[in-house]
């Protein structure tokens, strides 16, 4: 089978790989796939295998410069996915603007009457559970983003206790300082150690002046993007970085 069969095959099971290409070097034009799970295939540098699983991880096509070589990166794998806890009105407006970006959307509520179809029309999925099943049934990786919004103990804690336990890349929870501090003191009682709870951003999004559910839902995702690129998020015009973090 082929380089391109083989990536044919993989969309349809849903699977992810990395497609290395010698730009530049003593190979150049030769190709490497690399399958998640699988053993390499092509005529490319058999090294360039051991790079796959960093590549995988970011889930972001990659520009590498390596010793003698310039190497395109190139990732293949379904969308990443974005689950929010709690069905108020911005977790719909979370799910309108990640659609934008051809994310999967998935909004999951203990409470019936608030995750309906009706109300969150534009959720790939809508799930009614409490968050310790909605998490283990969706199952969150490091190309997942989870957001809480509920602004309810009994519901925000055991989402964010749960989260902590998966690999997502992303874990955000809305609510003010004050609830941010209360809640983070509730989850040193409950046994969630300090350096874990630093990867919760509480309050979540970037600072862009949001007032309506749709800004705020742009905050957000815009600062979810920004950890997932690995930038601070802050102006352009000050950033030294190469604008299109995709072949930093």
């Amino acid at each position: 089978m082929n380089i391109l069969d083989q990536l044919a095959a993989l969309g349809r099971v849903g699977g992810r790989a990395v497609l290395f290409t010698v730009l530049e070097g003593e190979h150049v034009g030769r190709k490497l796939l690399v399958v998640e799970g699988e053993e390499a295939t092509g005529d490319g540098p058999p090294e360039l295998a051991e790079l796959a699983d960093e590549v995988l991880r970011r889930g972001r096509n990659r520009l590498l410069e390596l010793e003698g070589a310039r190497v395109f990166a190139e990732w293949y794998g379904p969308p990443p996915r974005l689950f929010v806890y709690g069905a108020i009105d911005t977790a719909e407006a979370l799910c309108a603007a990640a659609k934008l970006l051809g994310w999967r959307t998935i909004v999951a509520d203990a409470r019936a009457k608030f995750a309906t179809r009706e109300r969150l029309p534009t959720a790939d999925e809508v799930i009614v559970a409490w968050p310790e099943d909605a998490l283990a049934q969706i199952g969150p990786d490091e190309h997942t983003a989870i957001v809480v919004l509920t602004h309810d103990d009994k519901f925000d804690e055991p989402a964010l206790i749960g989260a902590l336990q998966t690999g997502a890349f992303y874990i955000g929870a809305l609510g003010s300082r004050r609830n941010q501090d209360r809640r983070r003191e509730r989850l040193l009682e409950a046994g969630i150690p300090e350096e874990e709870l630093a990867r919760i951003s509480g309050p979540c999004g970037l600072d862009i002046g949001a007032d309506t559910q749709e800004e705020t839902a742009l905050s957000i995702l815009s600062e979810i993007l920004a950890v997932r690129a690995d930038r601070t998020g802050g102006r352009l015009k000050e950033s030294a970085q190469r604008i299109h973090a995709e072949i930093g």
